[in-house]
Order: structure tokens, then sequence, then C-alpha cells
């Protein structure tokens, strides 16, 4: 029984510098991928439409120096995202758990917490295309995040009963 445990603290010592990695960067690739389809006009929100626009009216949030806050505040609050999969769904195997994750997020952006962002219409205002591209990005950032936590901690348990 104490082994076991003693693995479990090894296992989340080595895990959690991971998952803040992990975290951090699907933050940062996913938003800014969602910063480039809507510079090309895949969609009419980008980050900086959550994150600065919807609270600030200042010049320079809508200028590239915006969406590069953006993108970075959006990397940090990826790592919440990051270690609370890790909490609750490290032992889930698959993508599966992440699409549906990813349907998920874009409910709570564009449906529930839509009052917090005044700048984004209201989801069955959107165009067709805006609401596939950022549905997809979600899912893909749900995605990498889960199956990534998962993967790590599938081949950090391999380890420790390997060795």
């Amino acid at each position: 029984m104490r082994r076991k445990q003693k693995q479990s603290e090894n296992i989340g010592h080595i895990m959690i510098p991971k998952v803040i990695s992990i975290g951090f960067f699907g933050g940062l690739i996913w938003s800014m991928v969602a910063s480039f389809t809507a510079f090309f006009n895949f969609t009419t929100v980008s980050p900086k439409s959550f994150v600065l626009r919807s609270w600030l009216d200042a010049k320079w949030t809508d200028q590239w120096i915006g969406q590069f806050v953006s993108i970075l505040i959006i990397s940090i609050i990826s790592i919440l995202f990051a270690l609370l999969y890790y909490l609750f769904g490290k032992k889930i195997q698959g993508v599966w758990v992440g699409i549906i994750v990813g349907i998920g997020i874009w409910f709570l952006l564009f449906g529930l917490f839509e009052p917090l962002f005044p700048n984004i219409p209201i989801f069955y205002q959107l165009n067709s295309d805006t609401v596939v591209t950022t549905l997809c990005i979600c899912i893909l950032y749900a995605v990498f995040i889960s199956y990534s936590v998962s993967f790590s901690y599938a081949q950090q348990l391999h380890d420790e009963k390997t060795s």
C-alpha cells in the first residue's frame, strides 16, 4: 500500500510540469490557429474578440498587439483547463472524450457565457463559416489537451511499472 501511494506521488510530481506545458502550448497553438482563421475571414470572431474587445475599447486592442496579448491570456487560461482535465479525466483514453469536451467548450463560449462577451453575436446570429470554424477549433483544442494528458499519464504509469 505504501509503495502504491509513493508511486502515485511520483507520477503527480512528474506529470504536473508536463500538464502545464501541454495546457500552455495547446492554448498557444489553437488560439494562433483561431487568429489565422479570423485573419483569412473563415470566422468573424478571433481570440481578441473574446479576451480584450469585449471589455476594452482601446485602439491597441484591435491591432496585432491586442491579438498577441489575447493569445498569451488564452494560453495561461488553458493551463487551468489542462490541470482540470488531469484531475478528472486523465485515465480516459481516446479522442471521443476530447470531441465531446470540445463541443461543450463551444457551447459554453457561444451559449452560456455569451452575456460575458457583448462583442460576440449570439450563436444563432453567427454565419455558418464562423460556427463550423470555431466549433472545429474548439474540438481540435480539446482533443489536443485530452489526448496529450491521457497519453502522458498512461506513458508515465507504464514507465513506473517497468522500473
